[in-house]
């Protein structure tokens, strides 16, 4: 079943909201691949926070360069 910012797995209900949001597109790609929801999930949100945070990493090396 493919989750959708309303509806989503309640292990992402406390998740930042671009985290949750980035989650629940990572794991329906796991689902369109063929992954169960019971592994899609944890990936899902291990990847997304991984994605915060470099992109946070990102954002502030970029802000510090150019200053």
């Amino acid at each position: 079943m493919p989750w959708t910012k309303q509806d989503y797995p309640t292990s992402m209900k406390n998740l930042e909201t671009r985290v949750r949001h980035k989650a629940i597109d990572i794991a329906n790609a796991l689902l369109d691949e063929g992954y169960s929801e019971d592994r899609a999930i944890p990936i899902a949100i291990a990847q997304a926070r991984r994605w915060a945070e470099e992109d946070h990493e990102e954002k502030t090396a970029s802000r510090d360069s150019s200053s």
